[in-house]
């Protein structure tokens, strides 16, 4: 797991893979748990009987904002929070693609590249991942998205220092 917030070596590590989650089974249980949680009523995805009739799956499929919302699940098994985490917030996505469902009784894991990791000001990051989510057995992942988030921490860091300073040393 790499701790972002205090490697001395992280800007060496952008556009890199930083790691990959755990698979996570997709019951239907969860699927309709969602479904409910959201007060989405969609045949599609909750009942099974309906969808093997009239889905052109032949079954049940995940909800796609099922799938976006098990990202922090997904970066919790990659990225180590900061000893001094204040909070960590879901900023937003950039380029937001589903680009394949979600199978009723499939595993997903996510694969996390960092494309930036900035100081916005002494005690808060910007952090911006590329995030694919893969299903198990599958050529073609569910998702594809720049992932933001904010972190704020307790004590003050310092700039980082980009890779082309090399001659001085890197510090967060």
């Amino acid at each position: 797991m790499l701790n972002l917030f205090e490697d001395r070596h992280v800007l060496g590590k952008l556009a890199q893979t930083i790691g990959t989650s755990r698979w996570i089974d997709v019951p239907q249980q969860r699927i309709t748990d969602f479904g409910h949680i959201t007060d989405d009523p969609d045949q599609m995805h909750i009942d099974p009987a309906w969808a093997a009739v009239h889905s052109p799956f032949g079954q049940t499929i995940a909800f796609g904002f099922l799938t976006v919302s098990l990202l922090t699940r997904m970066a919790n098994d990659v990225i180590a929070r900061p000893r001094d985490e204040v909070s960590t917030l879901n900023y937003g996505s950039d380029r937001l693609r589903l680009l394949a469902p979600v199978l009723v009784g499939s595993r997903i894991r996510g694969v996390f590249v960092l494309k930036e990791l900035a100081l916005r000001s002494p005690t808060q990051f910007r952090a911006n991942y590329g995030v694919t989510v893969e299903i198990e057995g599958q050529p073609k992942p569910a998702l594809v998205a720049d992932w933001l988030s904010i972190t704020n921490v307790r004590e003050a860091r310092q700039p980082l220092v980009l890779p082309a300073d090399a001659d001085q040393p890197a510090s967060t």
